[in-house]
């Protein structure tokens, strides 16, 4: 070859754009032997950056490559600094830190925007300015929005407050609805939804606020969506510069609708919903859900639906996508970075959380998925990207789930990580394969993932977990109180409370006997872990019904005490009602 075209710019130009598309990194750390655990597509390595920091939300990473995790409380520290000092990708410096108000024990949200580190509570969004190649920041958190939930009229629930930002200088924040669907008489059976839903003035959608005005409370904010009903995974698109989230769909059509959807029906619907969110958008919550096997928004049965009544569903804002019911996106974050394949660029990356209330099925979701994207819409199916988090057993229940994957977040050089709320692990995925060799063949291989009971679609009458389970106490337990409490009886960590090995449970008859008439709403404290959620009356129960389940609960799970007699139910009944 001619010596002048080899020392000339535009070939060596050209030579740099080959190399670093042909030959791994070979700037990133060695990958886990094991991939930390986890599958992955050909190509990308895995390294496990920390573990059991303890109950970790979202997170992100600065330019320095320094890692922030938002935990689920607030005092004494809700904020954790972690530094790889020797570039080995593990985490040598481990920093607790951050003393600021949480009073809702629940932080979804952690994003790094203009030198500033935005996290927040379930009722504040705070920011923090970061000090150059300080790991501890030491500054108090600066309150850019508070939301004063508990004393709102209508109650609380879907109180999450993740966060997006703009480039204009905006912070999107949802306040999601205080109710399943909007009925004065929240998650009875039978009770219609309000029509209109007077909850939609305040709940149910996302506000727009200045991101760097401090002291903001939702009046400061505009309206920027209304129509949906829960949201933690959201993300701003840099691409075409527009708002995307992944909405939770309702829950217990089953429980509330016995008479129109099967169990498996209300395992499978309605869907999680892939939303694209322009201003003045709205999904029609709480009047319409979507269907994913029917691909439509159907009316939902506390507004006159049946399961197969559409009514004014098509005239709402649609999904891109809609995912099995209840596997819990927790975030969605679109990838900008250079390291992976250009599969990937641009691409939408979802973390599953995975479900708690798909029994009598299998628990299901626990993973990361990708949607590939271009030009404001997916190009193709979504894919399994990282698996591993749960074995390949079906999961009862959600406490079966070793790791349940929360958040993603981009380092500087390009490299995925992913947190997991159960023990606190964080894992950094790099490639380091070959670019030009990735495609169909290397995707066909995760694509056999979904053939997992905790993804695939379950068979109604084979996959029923229960189908062998007892008539009586145990057969109402797992009809309307496993969901919740799961069929092992040890809750969901920081969302439903135990009933096993409970004094609530086996303590004064009476008070647990009334929690079933009357419902539950507030913080409680359950074997020194604190609850804040709504339990709704199941007063619709026969007394001897009652007697029966909590006869069962409390004589099962670890707990071991007497009965609970019909007539003792239909006494406080009475009272209940003088």
């Amino acid at each position: 070859m001619n010596p002048s075209i080899v020392r000339s710019p535009l070939f060596l130009i050209f030579a740099f754009v080959v190399l670093t598309q042909c030959e791994p990194n070979s700037d990133l750390p060695k990958g886990d032997s094991d991939n930390g655990g986890l599958f992955v597509p050909d190509g990308f390595e895995v390294v496990v950056v920390a573990d059991s920091l303890g109950s970790t939300r979202h997170l992100a990473v600065n330019d320095n490559d320094d890692i922030y995790v938002k935990m689920r409380g607030g005092k004494p520290y809700g904020l954790v600094g972690l530094r790889d000092v020797n570039h080995d990708g593990k985490a040598d410096s481990i920093k607790y830190f951050g003393n600021y108000e949480d009073k809702g024990n629940y932080g979804t949200a952690m994003r790094i925007h203009h030198g500033y580190m935005y996290f927040s509570t379930a009722g504040e969004v705070y920011r923090i300015k970061l000090s150059s190649n300080k790991l501890v920041q030491n500054e108090k958190p600066e309150m850019i929005v508070f939301d004063d939930y508990k004393n709102d009229k209508h109650g609380y629930e879907h109180i999450a407050k993740p966060i997006a930002l703009d480039e204009g200088g905006n912070l999107y924040v949802p306040f999601g609805a205080p109710g399943d669907v909007c009925q004065k008489l929240n998650r009875i059976p039978g009770a219609p939804g309000e029509d209109p839903c007077s909850q939609l003035e305040e709940h149910g959608g996302i506000w727009k606020f200045d991101a760097n005005k401090p002291g903001q409370t939702q009046k400061d904010g505009k309206r920027y969506a209304t129509g949906i009903r829960s949201i933690v995974a959201m993300d701003w698109n840099k691409a075409d510069r527009t708002l995307y989230i992944v909405a939770h769909g309702r829950d217990d059509l089953n429980s509330r609708n016995a008479n129109l959807f099967t169990r498996w029906q209300s395992a499978m619907l309605p869907a999680e919903e892939f939303l694209k969110i322009k201003e003045g958008d709205n999904a029609g919550w709480p009047y319409y859900y979507y269907d994913p096997i029917k691909g439509k928004r159907m009316l939902n049965p506390e507004y006159g639906g049946d399961g197969t009544k559409e009514g004014k569903g098509s005239e709402y804002i649609q999904p891109l996508i809609g995912f099995p019911a209840h596997w819990a996106p927790n975030d969605l974050f679109f990838y900008t970075g250079d390291q992976f394949p250009y599969h990937y660029k641009n691409g939408a990356f979802i973390a599953f959380h995975g479900s708690t209330n798909r029994a009598p099925y299998p628990q299901a979701g626990y993973f990361i998925a990708f949607v590939p994207f271009k030009d404001g819409k997916p190009t193709g199916n979504w894919e399994v990207f990282a698996d591993g988090f749960v074995g390949e057993k079906p999961i009862a229940d959600v406490s079966d789930a070793t790791y349940r994957p929360m958040a993603i977040a981009m380092g500087p050089d390009g490299s995925l990580y992913i947190s997991e709320t159960v023990k606190g692990k964080i894992w950094r995925i790099m490639f380091k394969g070959d670019k030009k060799n990735f495609g169909e063949t290397t995707l066909a291989k995760m694509e056999l993932r979904k053939n997992l009971p905790h993804i695939r679609t379950p068979d109604e009458i084979s996959d029923n977990l229960q189908k062998d389970k007892a008539i009586g106490g145990e057969k109402i337990y797992a009809t309307y109180c496993a969901p919740c409490h799961q069929g092992n009886g040890k809750g969901a960590a920081g969302r439903f409370p135990p009933v096993a090995h409970s004094s609530w449970v086996t303590g004064n008859k009476a008070k647990l006997i009334n929690i079933i008439l009357n419902g539950l709403v507030g913080n409680i404290e359950v074997g020194g872990t604190g609850y804040n959620g709504v339990m709704p009356k199941h007063s619709f129960l026969t007394d001897s019904e009652i007697a029966e389940v909590l006869t069962f609960i409390r004589q099962n799970f670890e707990n071991k005490t007497t009965a609970i007699t019909e007539e003792e139910v239909k006494t406080i009944r009475q009272n209940s009602k003088l």
